[in-house]
């Protein structure tokens, strides 16, 4: 007697049936569309397909609507089969509003597998399949499954999910070209700010590859961010809100992140810097806006009129940074030509040394005066106005004789004769200090 199958010892169970022979033609046929569709994809990753390519592909095969979009739910690519692009927005209208879309991405993105997304009235089920780029996932391939065959729908769950893989492979190649791009430009960059190239030919040719245009003058921005240790990706977030702000308004600036840097070569249709000036305050406004309160210095360079003198009109952008700030006047935007004797006293002395000499002509105003400031002030109009009381006057809105009066009390406190031209030197020099300090000591 022979002993039973291992099926019939279990009470109540009995072998599953066997298939039939269109069963098995079916599944054949299926295994045979996957095999050939993952060569398809498999090949347009090879030959450097993009997005787009995907999705066609997997639109045309499974006959529905295809989107790839990123994990701000930003469309990176569409389609749909007998379709164009726009016609895949149907669909993606309809799947991008169901309100369970955020959770399945949410659990997509954790457990890196594809899940489908349950249907509505007005469209049909949508699966969701993790595109990952190493370790993260960074997009999702939306499929409409819109299909009636258990079969069916297992072949678009499968095709999905290589699909996804396949747009993986696409993004990391990207962002590698994309990586690889950028630091070449970057690289050009700062070869035109050192001034480093090996000849002329060199520094004209590498800014002519950034874009820039020999026919028109430009300047150098060196729009600095003022410290903020409390604030940690501080640095990073106002690199970003300035690197945005000068996209939009000035699309032909060349622009490169240094650090707490964003270096800006800019053409310049004004003489004057008052182009630069003008959207260097703006930026400062921007970030202050965007970033409560916190503070960016901006220098403007002098102008190139070659891609040859970038380096220096960088190189004059950086040092006005560094004036202002040495100054204690951070937070404000100053061309090169703006500084006047400013930028050569302080390259030659620090504040407390020009804070020392200031005190040393105006001495006598500063300890025995209480109208220390009335007299400076009356003292700096005066020569503004080229030596003339009645110029002073006008701009004071006062009488001429107390312009002269107060003129009489600074020679008085400081012993000063200021018709002697040494002794309205330094007394010029001393103004121009204070002004740079902003009126304190």
């Amino acid at each position: 007697m022979r002993s039973p199958s291992p099926l019939s010892e279990v009470p109540g169970e009995s072998a599953p049936p066997a298939p039939n022979g269109h069963q098995i033609a079916r599944e054949n046929g299926v295994l045979r569309q996957l095999i050939e569709v993952y060569r398809y994809l498999s090949n347009l990753a090879g030959q450097g397909a993009g997005l787009d390519e995907v999705a066609e592909l997997i639109a045309e095969r499974l006959s529905t609507a295809v989107a790839v979009i990123d994990d701000g739910l930003m469309v990176l690519a569409a389609a749909e089969a007998g379709g164009s692009a726009e016609d895949a927005g149907r669909f993606l209208l309809g799947g991008m509003a169901h309100p369970q879309l955020q959770n399945i991405i949410g659990v997509v993105g954790a457990t890196h597998r594809a899940l489908r997304m349950p249907g509505t009235n007005s469209i049909a089920p949508i699966i969701v399949a993790p595109i990952s780029v190493g370790d993260m996932v960074s997009a999702y391939l939306l499929t409409l499954d819109d299909c009636q065959n258990v079969g069916d729908s297992d072949l678009s769950l499968l095709l999905s999910e290589h699909a996804a893989t396949i747009c993986g492979v696409i993004l990391g190649r990207q962002r590698v070209i994309a990586g690889a791009a950028t630091q070449a430009r970057q690289d050009l960059v700062e070869g035109l700010l050192s001034g480093q190239g090996s000849d002329a030919e060199d520094i004209c040719r590498w800014a002519a590859h950034l874009g820039y245009d020999e026919k028109r003058p430009h300047r150098v921005l060196s729009i600095a961010l003022d410290d903020a240790p409390e604030q940690p990706g501080l640095a990073r977030r106002a690199r970003g809100v300035v690197e945005h702000f000068l996209t939009a308004h000035a699309p032909d600036a060349i622009t490169a992140v240094r650090g707490r840097e964003v270096v800006v070569i800019m053409p310049e249709t004004n003489a004057d810097a008052s182009g630069a000036v003008q959207l260097a305050t703006a930026s400062i406004d921007r970030v202050r806006e965007a970033l409560n309160d916190t503070a960016v210095t901006v220098g403007v360079g002098g102008i190139c009129r070659s891609a040859l003198d970038i380096s220096a009109s960088y190189n004059d952008a950086r040092r006005t940074v560094d004036i202002i700030r040495r100054m204690g006047r951070s937070g404000i935007a100053l061309a090169v030509e703006d500084l006047g004797i400013h930028r050569l006293l302080l390259q030659v002395a620090d504040p407390s040394q020009l804070r020392d000499f200031v005190r040393e002509v105006f001495g006598g105003i500063l300890e025995t005066s209480h109208n220390d400031q009335e007299y400076l002030a009356t003292l700096a109009c005066y020569f503004r106005a080229n030596n003339s009381p009645q110029r002073a006057a006008r701009e004071l809105h006062v009488h001429p004789n107390t312009v002269a009066y107060r003129l009489k009390r600074v020679e008085h406190l400081t012993n000063l004769d200021l018709s002697r031209y040494r002794d309205r030197l330094m007394a010029q020099v001393a103004v121009e200090i204070l002004d740079a300090v902003g009126g304190t000591l």
